[in-house]
C-alpha cells in the first residue's frame, strides 16, 4: 500500500494507485487535465515513489500518466473543437474551482504563440490543461496536436516521476520547488498575455481612428 507522507494527496488517488497500480495513476492525471484544481505535482511524484516501492514499474509510470496526459488533453480538445468558444466559456463558468479568466488568459497566449503554447504550455501550470481547449477551437490538426502534446507531457511528467523516484519517502519535497517554479512561470506567462494585449490594442486604436 502508499503510504503518503506530508502533501496528502486526496484518497481516491492512492486508492487508484493501490488498487490498479500504473494505469491508476494514468486515470488520475487524466482527471488532473480535465479538471486542473487536481494536484499534478502531487500525483506525479506519488507515482514515482510507488514505483521506489515497487508498487509499479518505473517504465509503466512514465508510459501511463504520458498516456493519461494525453487522453485528458484530447477531451478538452474535442470540448473545444465540439462546443466552440462561447459554450465552452458559458460551460466553464458553471464549473467550480475554474476561472473564466484563466481559460481567456490561456486563449490569448495560444493566439500569440500557436503551436508552441501547446508545446510548452504542458510545462506551465494551470497552462498546462487549458491550452488544449484554444487548439480544439481553432481546430489544430490533431496529429500535430497529438505529437506537441505528447513530447510536451512526457518532459513533464518523467520529471517528476523520476524526482518522486529518487527522493523516495521524501518525495513530497518535490512541491515545495513547484510552488516556487509556479508562481515564477505563472508570474512571466501572465505578464506575456497582458503585453500581447497591450499590443493588439494598441494597433487597433489607429485604425479605428482612421475609419471614425
Amino acid at each position: 500500500m502508499i503510504e503518503s507522507i506530508g502533501n496528502t494527496p486526496p484518497g481516491w488517488i492512492t486508492d487508484l494507485m493501490d488498487a490498479l497500480g500504473a494505469p491508476g495513476a494514468g486515470l488520475a492525471i487524466a482527471a488532473e487535465n480535465l479538471f486542473p484544481p487536481l494536484p499534478s505535482e502531487v500525483i506525479l511524484p506519488l507515482a514515482g515513489f510507488a514505483a521506489s516501492r515497487g508498487t509499479m514499474q518505473l517504465a509503466s509510470a512514465l508510459v501511463w500518466t504520458t498516456l493519461g496526459s494525453v487522453i485528458g488533453a484530447l477531451a478538452l480538445y474535442g470540448a473545444g473543437a465540439l462546443l466552440g468558444r462561447a459554450r465552452t466559456v458559458a460551460i466553464a463558468a458553471k464549473l467550480p474551482l475554474v476561472k473564466v479568466s484563466d481559460i481567456e488568459k490561456t486563449e490569448r497566449w495560444f493566439q500569440r504563440h500557436g503551436t508552441k503554447a501547446v508545446f510548452f504550455g504542458r510545462m506551465i501550470p494551470l497552462f498546462r490543461s487549458l491550452i488544449s481547449i484554444p487548439a480544439g477551437i481553432e481546430r489544430m490538426p490533431v496529429p500535430v496536436f497529438l505529437a506537441l502534446t505528447t513530447l510536451g507531457s512526457l518532459i513533464w511528467n518523467a520529471i517528476f516521476v523520476l524526482a518522486g523516484y529518487a527522493l523516495g519517502e521524501n518525495w513530497e519535497e518535490v512541491t515545495g520547488y513547484v510552488d516556487v517554479y509556479s508562481k515564477v512561470v505563472l508570474a512571466a506567462a501572465a505578464l506575456s498575455v497582458a503585453a500581447f494585449a497591450l499590443i493588439r490594442v494598441s494597433r487597433r486604436g489607429p485604425g479605428l481612428r482612421r475609419r471614425g
